[in-house]
This record gives C-alpha cells, sequence and structure tokens, in this order.
C-alpha cells in the first residue's frame, strides 16, 4: 500500500495531513468521526470537527516547503505563503468560514500528487461523501490507486480520480 499522496501520509496507522512527526509541527488526522487538529507533542487535539458539519472542504498544498514562508505572495494557481498548507471550507452550526495550517514535510510534493489530492477532496465533497477520508481502509486504497499519477496534467488528474472514486464505490 502507498504511504502518502502530497501531504497526506499514514502515520502510526492513522491518516494524517501535514507532518506529525516534527517538533511543533500543525498536522491534522483524519478519524472516522471528523477531523482533529494537533501540535506535535501535545496529547490532545486543538480542534476537533465532524464529517457532518462541512459544508464544503478543501486542501492547500505547496510543492516545496519554502513556498510556505509568511508574507510570499500568492500566484494563480499556486499554493503558497501563510496558508499554503491548509485545509479550508465552510461548516455549519454556527454556519462559518473554516481554515486550518498544517507543517509541511521536508520532502517536495509532486505536481501529481497534489493535482490528484485536490480533486480528490472536491469530488468527495460534491458527492457528499467527506467522511470516506475518515475510513482508513477505504482511504488506504485510493491512495493506493492515486499515488502512481506524476503528471501535471489536471485533466489526467481529473479522470484517474473519476475512475477511482467508480471503482471504490463512490
Amino acid at each position: 500500500m502507498a504511504q502518502f499522496l502530497g501531504p497526506l501520509e499514514l502515520t502510526g496507522g492513522r491518516w494524517v495531513i501535514g507532518d506529525a512527526t516534527r517538533e511543533g509541527g500543525l498536522y491534522i488526522v483524519l478519524t472516522p468521526e471528523g477531523l482533529e487538529h494537533h501540535r506535535h507533542g501535545e496529547e490532545a487535539p486543538r480542534l476537533t470537527v465532524q464529517w457532518s458539519r462541512f459544508l464544503e472542504l478543501n486542501v492547500q498544498a505547496a510543492y516545496r516547503k519554502w513556498q510556505t514562508t509568511p508574507g510570499l505572495p500568492s500566484r494563480p494557481g499556486v499554493d503558497m505563503g501563510r496558508d499554503g498548507c491548509s485545509l479550508h471550507g465552510i461548516v455549519r452550526h454556527p454556519y462559518d468560514l473554516w481554515r486550518v495550517r498544517y507543517t509541511h514535510h521536508q520532502r517536495r510534493y509532486t505536481g501529481g500528487h497534489v493535482s490528484v489530492l485536490k480533486y480528490l477532496f472536491d469530488r468527495l465533497d460534491k458527492a457528499n461523501a467527506l467522511d470516506r477520508l475518515g475510513d482508513p481502509e477505504w482511504l488506504g486504497a485510493a491512495v493506493a490507486q492515486l499515488s502512481g499519477h506524476t503528471s501535471w496534467y489536471s485533466p489526467a488528474a481529473k479522470q484517474l480520480v473519476e475512475t477511482t472514486l467508480e471503482n471504490l464505490g463512490i
């Protein structure tokens, strides 16, 4: 089974977005109930949000660590600056804009991995199936099929995600 897809990584038997091993780093744990935002070295999550609260959820993933430097100007189509590594969306009860940041890994994220991860979030969001991200077996099967994608070509990434989700029952 593939161990990562851009910032999404299998760590200690849990699917995590961000570097969960870096001292003081921020990361998001995908659980069956929802998302847990953590800081390395702290026991309890800083924030927990249930899947049912999300009306929309998106991922931003800078390709390289230096692109997350605060103050860098954003460019169209490139996730950069302070929010270059983040999850964001809209939650309900109360309705609000929502964002959490995560720490970039030391490794570079490939364009292919970032493309399919973004399409995966987008497609699951549109299908009202974001809770599938909290199913470790389902997500492992999806990552295994998507992690071989290396092309920057967006239509190919979109088609791969569509085919993968269809194969996995979405």
